[in-house]
């Protein structure tokens, strides 16, 4: 009888609990939490941030690694290019001293006569898409006869052949057979392998 009593009693307890829980779920539905929420495990996305480089600092970059493996001696300088937009730039350097012992560019007068090849301004009309327009560009576009240039004054194959002769017979002159080329960290191959060609065949090793 007794353990009857205790079982009703634990019975009646857990009732009035029940219905105690469903009181307070009623009067407060906005405390409701649904158990999925509380079990499902809360995650943090992995954001990471990309940073894109131009095409000049991954020159840069090229020839920081480059000049860490090509030094120029007194018995074999560097023969070092730089290239613009316009132009084009070859020096030949002794590392050990900083002192640059020949050099030779688009803008110096033996290329710039040959080719009428010179940086003052050029003003050209451009067709704008047929409309009857006529736009005026002033730029720092070169050249007369268009031998030594492209459409939008770049130096051509030609012209970068004549650098690389011009540097080629310097260096001879100065007793200068040997060379460690350094091409600046650009791609071998365009007006770069161009110019590397010709100093080859005017008796530059490298």
């Amino acid at each position: 009888m007794g353990a009857l009593t205790t079982t009703m009693s634990s019975l009646s307890f857990l009732q009035s609990g029940f219905a105690y829980s469903q009181q307070q779920q009623l009067l407060h539905p906005s405390k409701l939490v649904s158990p999925a929420v509380i079990i499902r495990p809360q995650y943090q996305p992995l954001i990471v941030d990309g940073k894109a480089r131009t095409r000049r600092q991954d020159r840069t970059a090229r020839h920081s690694r480059l000049r860490k493996k090509v030094e120029g001696t007194p018995e074999r300088p560097r023969l070092c290019v730089f290239r613009s937009n316009k132009h084009l730039y070859v020096q030949v350097i002794d590392d050990t001293t900083m002192h640059t012992l020949a050099s030779a560019s688009t803008m110096q007068k033996p290329i710039s006569e040959d080719f009428d090849y010179s940086s003052g301004p050029t003003i050209r009309l451009n067709w704008k898409d047929g409309s009857g327009v006529w736009s005026c560009v002033i730029g720092r576009v070169s050249g007369v006869r268009g031998r030594g240039i492209g459409v939008t004054g770049a130096v051509t194959m030609d012209v970068a052949k004549k650098v690389g002769e011009v540097i080629a017979r310097s260096c001879i002159e100065k007793g200068i057979n040997c060379v460690a080329f350094d091409r600046g960290g650009y791609p071998y191959h365009g007006r770069i392998q161009a110019l590397a060609d010709a100093a080859r065949e005017h008796g530059l090793m490298f």
